[in-house]
């Protein structure tokens, strides 16, 4: 029980105010169309320490989030604890969606990854929105 309770207090902080993460979706979509951004939605889950790898070894780092931050409206969804939409995958964390303000899956992708990775997925993402 001790555990669930670290873990819990551990994942809320993460994701919480710290970084300013938007747990729910639809105010995200609201978001974005406000500040003409996409939104990037990463679920993860509670006891994950695939989630927990990708956050200390990358989201936790200054400047991926100043990145990430500019062109993006950053969404977590524990699986755990909020409800997420029936069209994005639960299962398989960490995942990572990159969406139109309008909710147009513009990329999906699943896994832990360091900077660099990640780094790679937004030139994906870019790529593709240039199509």
């Amino acid at each position: 029980m001790k555990l669930i309770i670290l873990t819990f207090i551990f994942v809320t902080s993460l994701f919480g105010v710290n970084l300013n993460w938007e747990h729910n979706y639809y105010q995200a979509l609201h978001d974005a169309k406000e500040q003409g951004k996409d939104v990037y939605l990463f679920i993860g889950a509670d006891d994950c320490r695939f989630c927990d790898l990708f956050y200390k070894n990358t989201l936790s780092k200054k400047f991926v989030m100043d990145k990430l931050k500019e062109n993006f409206i950053p969404l977590y969804m524990s699986r755990d604890q909020h409800k997420i939409p029936n069209r994005f995958e639960r299962y398989g964390v960490p995942r990572h969606y990159f969406l139109t303000p309008e909710g147009k899956i513009i990329h999906e992708d699943r896994g832990s990854r360091e900077p660099d990775g990640f780094f790679s997925i937004l030139d994906e993402v870019d790529l593709k929105k240039e199509d």
